[in-house]
């Protein structure tokens, strides 16, 4: 079956003095964090529009509905230039069941990695929305720039206010195998992607380079989830494939085989460059901020090169 890809919609960029939102579309988060995360971007000259509180309920921010209105209320605020997700975890996906994709006006950048990653393949498969595949407040923004369990300021300022040039983003990781590949860059929360299964959301992977991070997956589990995305056709016709460094994976006996090891024994046999080892989504490096939807030439060389070709956002 053909899928249709839509034409990319370019958000308004982001610079200094620029508002940003948050929003809770998953799982509560722990108010010194969130505390930590809105002074960084203070920090950066953002302003940020503080939320109003809401009540979790158990291990959501709170109940369907109301992280709906709070999503849908941010991303139409005039006042508001872009949206960032204070966390992950889970919930986000109760929101794709009351029509997200099209009670949204814009485009807007909507940034955030993890539970936030159904959201942003709604938007790209059914909207054609660029994403922002990076940092939230509590997850990143709250750890400061580029330390540990923090964020990268230069891919995040590139990927949210560049207009004009082209620029590389160092993967910082390891070559599984060697090549070039040029295509609209997809994916995000191996997790995530793997349950758009059959729901009609999966992204549309041909000539597409793919990006797929998680944590806390037994080497087993990210075997499971690969050859089921094998077996779907994910990887038919990829251009190349971007990994994370899939932290707190380690294997549960002696012996058993590591993250690498499977990511090359199931996607080498594809033939297309690979790179694994990025800080991207979760890592316990300062994360990167990858742009989705836009087209990339991915350099498998080394440490591997992210190229971007063009930009994001627009003025």
């Amino acid at each position: 079956m053909t899928r249709h890809i839509h034409s990319l919609e370019k958000p308004k960029a982001l610079r200094k003095g620029a508002r940003l939102g948050i929003v809770s579309p998953s799982s509560p988060a722990d108010a010194a964090a969130i505390c930590a995360g809105v002074a960084e971007l203070r920090r950066l000259g953002f302003q940020v529009e503080e939320p109003a509180a809401m009540e979790p309920q158990g291990y959501f921010a709170a109940s369907h509905n109301e992280r709906l209105q709070q999503f849908c209320k941010t991303v139409h605020d005039k006042r508001i230039d872009g949206v960032i997700a204070a966390r992950g975890g889970y919930g986000a996906n109760y929101l794709v069941d009351f029509r997200l994709a099209t009670r949204l006006l814009g485009p807007k950048c909507v940034v955030g990695f993890s539970d936030l990653s159904i959201i942003q393949l709604l938007l790209g498969e059914a909207r054609g929305w660029a994403g922002f595949y990076g940092p939230m407040v509590a997850a990143g923004f709250n750890h400061g720039a580029d330390r540990p369990s923090g964020y990268d300021m230069v891919s995040f300022l590139q990927a949210v206010s560049e207009t004009k040039s082209k620029w590389r983003i160092p993967l910082r990781g390891e070559t599984l195998a060697q090549g070039t590949a040029t295509g609209r860059i997809v994916g995000g929360c191996l997790t995530m992607l793997q349950t758009t299964l059959g729901t009609g959301l999966d992204p549309n992977t041909k000539d597409a380079i793919l990006v797929l991070e998680d944590r806390g997956m037994k080497p087993y589990q990210v075997d499971r989830a690969l050859r089921h995305l094998y077996q779907a056709g994910i990887f038919e016709k990829v251009a190349g494939i971007l990994l994370g460094d899939f932290p707190d994976c380690d294997p549960p006996s002696r012996g058993s085989q590591i993250v690498p090891e499977i990511c090359a024994e199931i996607l080498g046999a594809l033939d297309v460059p690979i790179v694994f080892g990025a800080p991207i989504g979760h890592t316990n490096r300062p994360m990167l901020t990858i742009p989705l939807g836009v087209r990339a030439k991915l350099h498998a060389k080394g440490e591997g090169t992210l190229e971007i070709l063009e930009p994001a956002v627009v003025d």
